[in-house]
Formats: structure tokens, C-alpha cells, sequence
């Protein structure tokens, strides 16, 4: 009896020295929080990551001391001179990841901080807006159909569901375009008392879209204008900035290739997986394809995601059509996804196995990919995951044929995309950060 009580007392003390711990943990992280004089929390399910940065920008050209968070393809976190960090990691991520990141970079010399919702289930978004983040101002770029197991089958439990991150007595941004998911989101940041802008994409100019060296989206330079106009950051300062921030590792860059004796423009469009996004971003790129040119696309699945691969086998009959000359499969699910296009009418003498069934090597593969376009050019697109083992052959192999390759962390080191603050600084030597430093660069 004597043992248990004791085994209780001292289970009850660790407990309690825990709580306290945790207490003081997060009145830390709030005080944090709460010297900033900006904090957005940027949600959604496409352009999550190219928002967060295009925002970073923004808010440094804009004079804000801005750390930026980042979550997609790759983890990032970009600090005010405009250079960013891998963020280690040794498991998988969890949202208080966000936590640590406050805790590491955000001080008192900081005045903002642009962080990317790492939350998917509602719950956990929640929570990560009212506890992790606490943002005054909350972007949701878009609501799309992705993560129907999480947030809901149709587009409006899903806008609910990413309403989750709306502040109390914020401001709510978003580019969504339709009327009725506006009004759903508008609706949740009335019952939160906050205010709602619609970044209307129709007041971006296309001469503002060709200042980019990649494929953007007026969406998102929409959203870097709304939020630039809340904080009274002139719009050329808000375009400069977004210009000079450096892009998501996912982002689309058009190179042309040899392939096999072909010049084969390769577009690696696998970041966009939900048919809305892959429908928009080919509307976008059809302009940069060579006229009359054969347009291949490779539906690259992966084994983990069956419910993926299944949308893109009825996206290609229903809504590619007329885009996709010849169709390439890659990874799994081979026999169910050929069976889906062929049953809805895609011609199945236009699909061709190069994947988990077949499992060619780089020398098989590259010839066989080079036969379908025997006018010698063409356009080849890769479509719904990055991870298999022909893509990444593919990608390392493209990789290999250019003379240099974009590290972003490198570029992020570039003096010309410090923010204009930092440059003047630099310029009479009253501010040197170590990387200019050790470049040679003070």
C-alpha cells in the first residue's frame, strides 16, 4: 500500500513538474507571438509554400523585419536578409514544429513572421491558428479537392474546413474564385469578427506576371497585392519584393532537353494534384508550347497513392483529351489506371507502360520516351507525384543534362534579392550578414 502511495506521489510530481514546464513553454511562445507586429498564417490547398514566400518578400521589401516559414516540397526557414535554411528533420513532421521555429527565430529584432499551415485535419488547424501561429491576418489561397479523408468529400466541407485557421477579429484573405466558396469563407470570418478581402486575380496585370523567371499564377501575386494594400506597402514595393523572392522547390520551370535526338520541352507539373490545378496550370502553360508539337504526359503514381492515381486516370479521358497526344504510365496501379482511360475513351494505342510492370532502366527508358515524338520536338509534362523510381530517373537525368543546377538556398544568397533596406546597408557597410561576408561580398 506504502509502495502505490508512494508510485502515485511520485507520478503526480512528475506530471505536475511537466504541466509547469509546459506552462511556461507556451506563455514563452505567446510572448513571442505577441511582440510581433505582424503574423499571417497562410492556408489552402494549392500555392501554399509560393504564397508563403512571395508574402516573406513582400513584407522585407516592405521594410518589416520578416522571418518566413515555409512546409511543401522542401522545409524552409527564410530569414529577414531574404536567406534561407533547410529545416532538420529525424521523424516525421508534427505541427509544433511551428513552435520551434518561434522559439529559434523569432526575437525582438524580429517584426514579422509568414508561416505556412503544416495542420490538415481540421482540429489540429484549429488549433495551430488559436495556439501555434496566432495570425491577424490568415491567407487561404484556394479551396480545392485534396484531402478528402481529412477535410471532407465536397469543396464546401472542405472551404469549412480550412476556415479553421480564420483569426478572431483578423483579417481573412483568399483568391478563391467562385462565388459560393467566397461566401462560405466570407460567412466564417463574419462569425469570427473578422474582416474578408478577396484578392481578385482580374487586377493583375500581365506584364507583372512576366517579371518571374517560372510559371506563376496571378492567384497568388493577387494575394502579395491584397496583403501589401492592408499594410500599406506601396504596390511596385510589393511586386519587387515577390520578384525577388526565391521559389518553391515545386514551382514549374520550362527547360527544353535532348532526348534522344529530340528537343523535348520538359514541364515537371507534379506539384499540382487535384484536377482544378492541373486543368488552370495547363491553360497557363499552353502558351510556352512549341505550336503543333506533340504533348506527352506521364501519370506517375505512386503506390501510397491509389485515391491520386484513380483521379487522374478519369481527369485524362474527361478533361485532357484534347491536350494529351500520348499518355505514359509510371510507378503503380499500371492495370487499374489503363483500364479507367480505356473504358472512358481514351485510345488505348495512345497509353504506353514504362512503369512498375515494365520496369525499364534509364537506356530503355529514354529511347522509348523519344519515339513519341518522331518529328523531333515535342512536349513532355509529368503529372501526379514526384516519387517513383522511373521519374526519379527521369528527373536526375534532366537534372544531369544542365550545366547548372538551382539551389535554392544558394540563390536565396544572391545580393540582388536581399531586401532594399539590407542593400542600403550594405552599401555603406554598416550592416554585413555572414554570407556576404564569407562570399567575399562586404
Amino acid at each position: 500500500m506504502i509502495r502505490t502511495v508512494i508510485g502515485l506521489a511520485v507520478l503526480a510530481i512528475i506530471v505536475g513538474v511537466l504541466a509547469l514546464r509546459w506552462r511556461g513553454a507556451t506563455r514563452a511562445h505567446h510572448a513571442r507571438l505577441d511582440q510581433l507586429e505582424v503574423r499571417i498564417h497562410v492556408n489552402g490547398i494549392r500555392g501554399k509554400s509560393t504564397v508563403t514566400r512571395l508574402l516573406g518578400g513582400v513584407l522585407r521589401e516592405g521594410g518589416y523585419r520578416t522571418v518566413a516559414k515555409t512546409t511543401g516540397s522542401a522545409a524552409r526557414v527564410i530569414g529577414p536578409d531574404g536567406v534561407e535554411a533547410p529545416i532538420p528533420r529525424r521523424g516525421a513532421p508534427t505541427i509544433y514544429e511551428q513552435v520551434d521555429v518561434v522559439k529559434e527565430h523569432v526575437g525582438q529584432e524580429i517584426d514579422a513572421l509568414v508561416i505556412e499551415c503544416m495542420a490538415v485535419r481540421p482540429a489540429y488547424q484549429k488549433y495551430s491558428q488559436d495556439f501555434l501561429v496566432k495570425s491577424d491576418i490568415t491567407v487561404i489561397t484556394n479551396v480545392r479537392e485534396d484531402h478528402q479523408e481529412e477535410m471532407g468529400e465536397t469543396l464546401a466541407e472542405i472551404a469549412d474546413s480550412l476556415s479553421a485557421t480564420v483569426p478572431h477579429g483578423g483579417v481573412l484573405v483568399t483568391a478563391e474564385d467562385r462565388p459560393a466558396l467566397r461566401e462560405r469563407l466570407a460567412h466564417h470570418a463574419a462569425s469570427r469578427g473578422s474582416r474578408f478581402v478577396y484578392a481578385d486575380p482580374i487586377g493583375v496585370d500581365d506584364e507583372e506576371l512576366r517579371d518571374f523567371d517560372y510559371v506563376q499564377f496571378k492567384e497568388n501575386l493577387a494575394i502579395g497585392f491584397a496583403v501589401a494594400r492592408l499594410l500599406s506597402i506601396p504596390r511596385e514595393v510589393a511586386l519587387r519584393g515577390m520578384v525577388k523572392s526565391v521559389p518553391d522547390v515545386g514551382v514549374v520551370r520550362l527547360h527544353t532537353y535532348d532526348l534522344g535526338g529530340a528537343q523535348v520541352l520538359w514541364v515537371p507539373l507534379f506539384a499540382a494534384n487535384d484536377r482544378e490545378s492541373v486543368i488552370l496550370t495547363f491553360q497557363a502553360l499552353a502558351p510556352h508550347f512549341p505550336p503543333g508539337a506533340p504533348v506527352v504526359g506521364i501519370l506517375n503514381n505512386r503506390l501510397d497513392r491509389g485515391r491520386r492515381a484513380q483521379l487522374f486516370a478519369t481527369m485524362v479521358p474527361t478533361d485532357l483529351q484534347d491536350v494529351l497526344d500520348h499518355v505514359v504510365t509510371f510507378g503503380a496501379y499500371e492495370d487499374t489506371v489503363i483500364d479507367t482511360m480505356v473504358k472512358r475513351g481514351y485510345p488505348e494505342e495512345r497509353i504506353h507502360r514504362m512503369g512498375d510492370t515494365v520496369q525499364p532502366d534509364l537506356p530503355q527508358l529514354l529511347p522509348a520516351l523519344a519515339e513519341l515524338f518522331p518529328d523531333g520536338r515535342g512536349v513532355l509534362v509529368g503529372m501526379v507525384n514526384i516519387h517513383t523510381a522511373q521519374a526519379e530517373m527521369l528527373i536526375e537525368h534532366f537534372q544531369s543534362e544542365r550545366d547548372t543546377h538551382v539551389d535554392e538556398v544558394v540563390m536565396s544568397q544572391q545580393p540582388e534579392r536581399a531586401p532594399a533596406s539590407l542593400q542600403r546597408a550594405v552599401a555603406t557597410a554598416s550592416y554585413l550578414p555572414r554570407h556576404y561576408l564569407e562570399s567575399g561580398n562586404g
